[in-house]
């Protein structure tokens, strides 16, 4: 196990005695298509929840034991049990409840990297979770048997690692102007005019949404919201929560406006998602 590995099992055990946390950093081959890898494992029983706000990753969880329990949007209920599977963007909080038997491996895409390496338009996933088998078929059942099999989390990293520079070898080339329209929106912090983007391409608004939607699994507009409540949350730790000045960082018409997008995408207002971080 590198030593990177070792550090942040440590870090994490230290924090939450509940469970296992190790992360890999995905080979420079991959920069730009997988943030990270995680392996998981919850080591004493409970129940744990646990609230996620809307974020620009497209996870693949590839489960070796019990369920997760998820809502989106919602409390999940008996009905939203999902074990391996990928889950699309969503513009809203995720609730997600585990019973202390969890472990899984868990390879975070980017939106751009996503489209290439599932090989389907990504609006497909949006808003919903979809099983192993419908995402990757029987090479991902394959893949899910190898890693229950692998006798660590290194080891696991490393199927899984090179699973994803196969199937990407044999991938289409994302849309450059897609791409472009992507990373422009990012760089800015969300303030990006959409009929800039369109202008810029050469593509009416409706024909450059259809498209960006079709690969993302959003629109640009969706995309620039999500984009400014990331920055936003973010400057929230630094400015010692001068909401109204972060509001005019970020792009929001007023503070007002700052607080109806934290109650659509994260589920609590700006001052109630402070005193919970």
């Amino acid at each position: 196990m590198s030593d990177e590995t070792e550090r942040h099992r440590q870090d994490n055990r230290s924090h939450a005695l509940h469970f296992e946390m190790v992360r890999r950093k995905p080979a420079v081959s991959l920069a730009g298509i997988v943030t990270d890898i995680c392996g998981y494992r919850e080591t004493r029983p409970g129940h744990f929840r646990i609230v996620e706000y809307a974020s620009l990753t497209v996870p693949l969880v590839i489960s070796f034991a019990e369920a997760f329990a998820i809502g989106l949007g919602h409390t999940p209920g008996d009905n939203d049990r999902y074990a391996s599977f990928a889950a699309g963007l969503y513009a809203g909080p995720v609730m997600i409840e585990s019973f202390g038997a969890a472990c899984c491996v868990q390879v975070n895409f980017t939106p751009l990297g996503a489209r290439q390496f599932f090989g389907l338009p990504m609006s497909e996933l949006r808003d919903r979770m979809v099983g192993l088998d419908d995402a990757l078929g029987v090479d991902g059942m394959a893949l899910r048997e190898r890693l229950g099999e692998a006798s660590d989390w290194v080891m696991r990293f490393d199927i899984a690692e090179t699973y994803v520079a196969n199937r990407l070898a044999e991938a289409n080339a994302l849309s450059p102007e897609i791409a472009w329209a992507y990373r422009t929106v990012i760089a800015s912090g969300g303030r990006t005019r959409i009929a800039a983007l369109s202008g810029e391409i050469g593509w009416s608004r409706k024909h450059l949404a259809a498209k960006f939607t079709d690969a993302i699994g959003i629109g640009p507009k969706t995309l620039s919201r999500i984009v400014r409540f990331n920055r936003a949350l973010s400057l929230s730790k630094q400015q010692d929560d001068d909401w109204a000045g972060i509001a005019a960082d970020c792009g929001y018409a007023d503070q007002a406006h700052l607080v109806r997008e934290f109650r659509q995408l994260a589920g609590e207002t700006p001052t109630g998602l402070a005193a919970l971080m």
